[in-house]
């Protein structure tokens, strides 16, 4: 009956994210949440632009990428700040969702220790300096809403800051990864031309008073990237081929930032038994659907988004008639869109979708498409054919839907905490559930893109820790992704070079979504009779952007996974000398 009451309270806190206006929660720890405020505000100035669609932060009017040798030295003095200061706070008194929130913000802070002092990436990658340079302006693209002044305003304030950040690049780079550089210069090939395109089809949106400024700012900005491909194809021969980080430095990821408490061995292990059983699972549905002809490609791209909207709208109501999870009545739907004129030429920044945010609830969230075509890559293929698997990952039950109502938490550090693992785990996970809850039955072949997607996912696990490690080079990750999901190699590349440069996100899906089986599992056995499935799930996506281990340790009181996470860590810091 304990265990009941912890769920009731969980809902009561969904019932509250439901409002129309929050105030935070009186019995959170004044202190605690005031830092966290503080972090979350340093961290949206600070943190790396990036082509995920789970991170991106809102950022300050005015922002621009600061990535100077005296910034580095400013981002590192301040997560050590942050970090002593959260060692400072007395606990004596925190409730169980101070301490999760504690962690959380723990996380956070060591995922900036992550990326400057274990990934270097500032140092090592050349591809980071594409992220900050071009993505910058890619996450302002992305927004569906329309382009304001003030927005056109920053766009120009980003390009403007190109030649800046180059020359930072410069200065940086002293171990640059050979791998990585290649890839930034196959990318800025034809920058200029990619660049020309977006500024003619943006001055449509822009006031007039910024449109010569903006063809300025974009010149500059095209010839600062130029000198910068010619800059890495001089300085190939003194790089590294070496972009592995090892075993130690994958153990800290997961023990201080990704807060999954198992070691690289175990999720090998994990990840392959996940792999066979997706194996089998798609021959068994390709033998039982050998008989029935191929799905067809839409006609044309406004069939596919008039179909898209109706399915979306039959998802939501499939949650409710099998009473799987609540659907509120205040979300806004995920809809489709063309892929604008002034995107399309920095689309492969990115996931092209705008999931909204914690200020914009009031806006549709759109995933932009091309027309539908044959020649598709693998997502985008599968969405010309059926949209329900991507509307179910990408929009209703998955990220969209997750993220709003978390946006909408009465924790503010459960708003603000973001670091895709559990976000991805539950974009899998309800894929999955949905196919065994019947979604898909009208559908033979769409089962078969399911399964497809949940090879894929196992197959990530092991070559994110295969790359990490050193086992894999990136041209072998892609090569094998490629022959074995199967999926179209320029697809499976591009996946292997994200990877390589942000090892610990690949194996977010397939992980996370095991995790949830197991919270799941768990939580049927403890609380038996009283056990509902749209409770559970309600919780899980109020809390979706609480690691599993957490959500577990709260709702169920199972503190087996939180000590296990602090064995790791206490052994991996200390061999790390932290």
């Amino acid at each position: 009956m304990r265990r009941f009451f912890v769920l009731l309270s969980c809902l009561g806190l969904w019932t509250m994210a439901t409002a129309d206006s929050i105030e935070a929660d009186s019995n959170l720890n004044p202190g605690l949440q005031n830092l966290a405020q503080e972090f979350f505000s340093w961290r949206a100035i600070q943190q790396p632009a990036t082509g995920d669609d789970i991170p991106r932060v809102e950022r300050p009017d005015g922002w621009v990428p600061d990535w100077s040798p005296a910034a580095l030295t400013r981002y590192r003095t301040g997560y050590r700040d942050f970090l002593a200061r959260l060692d400072e706070l007395d606990h004596a008194d925190w409730s169980k969702a101070d301490r999760v929130d504690a962690r959380l913000l723990r996380a956070a802070i060591q995922r900036v220790r992550w990326e400057l002092d274990v990934l270097r990436s500032p140092q090592r990658n050349p591809l980071f300096y594409i992220d900050q340079t071009l993505g910058s302006v890619f996450e302002l693209l992305i927004l569906s809403s329309p382009i304001t002044p003030e927005r056109a305003e920053n766009i120009v304030l980003r390009l403007e800051a190109f030649p800046d950040l180059t020359q930072a690049a410069y200065t940086n780079l002293d171990q640059a990864v050979r791998p990585f550089s290649r890839a930034a210069i196959a990318v800025l090939i034809d920058i200029d031309e990619r660049l020309r395109k977006m500024r003619i089809a943006l001055q449509l949106h822009f006031p007039e008073a910024l449109r010569e400024r903006l063809q300025r700012a974009t010149k500059k900005a095209a010839a600062a990237l130029q000198g910068y491909a010619h800059w890495l194809e001089a300085a190939d021969p003194i790089m590294t081929d070496e972009f592995s980080l090892g075993t130690d430095a994958y153990s800290f990821f997961l023990a201080n930032v990704a807060l999954i408490p198992h070691t690289p061995g175990e999720l090998l292990a994990q990840g392959r038994l996940a792999w066979e059983r997706a194996v089998t699972f798609d021959t068994l549905e390709k033998n039982r659907n050998a008989s029935l002809p191929p799905l067809t490609i839409f006609a044309d791209i406004q069939a596919q988004i008039d179909t898209s909207r109706r399915m979306e709208g039959r998802v939501r109501q499939f949650l409710e008639a099998q009473d799987l999870m609540t659907v509120p009545a205040w979300l806004k739907h995920y809809l489709n869109r063309p892929l604008p004129d002034y995107l399309a030429p920095l689309a492969f920044m990115g996931v092209t979708d705008d999931l909204t945010s914690e200020t914009r609830l009031d806006e549709h969230a759109i995933s932009y498409i091309s027309a539908p075509s044959p020649d598709l890559a693998y997502f985008h293929l599968a969405s010309a054919q059926d949209p329900r698997p991507l509307i179910v990952h990408e929009g209703i039950p998955g990220h969209y839907f997750q993220l709003a109502q978390s946006w909408k938490h009465p924790d503010p550090v459960r708003r603000r905490y973001i670091d895709s693992g559990a976000n991805e785990g539950i974009g899998f996970y309800v894929e999955e559930m949905l196919l065994q809850a019947g979604l898909f039955d009208d559908s033979p072949k769409t089962r078969e893109i399911i399964y497809s997607f949940m090879r894929l996912r196992a197959l990530r696990v092991e070559v994110d820790i295969r790359l990490a490690t050193g086992d894999f080079t990136i041209g072998q990750a892609g090569a094998y992704l490629a022959r074995t999901v199967p999926m179209d190699l320029e697809t499976a590349t591009r996946e292997a070079v994200f990877f390589a440069f942000n090892p610990g996100q690949a194996i977010s899906y397939q992980i996370g979504a095991l995790q949830i089986n197991r919270f799941l599992s768990d939580a049927r056995l403890d609380l038996k009779d009283d056990f509902s499935l749209r409770h559970f799930h309600d919780c899980l996506m109020l809390n979706g952007n609480v690691p599993i281990a957490l959500q577990r340790w709260e709702y169920l009181d199972r503190a087996d996974e939180i000590e296990r996470l602090d064995e790791m860590a206490e052994k991996i810091n200390s061999l790390m000398g932290q």
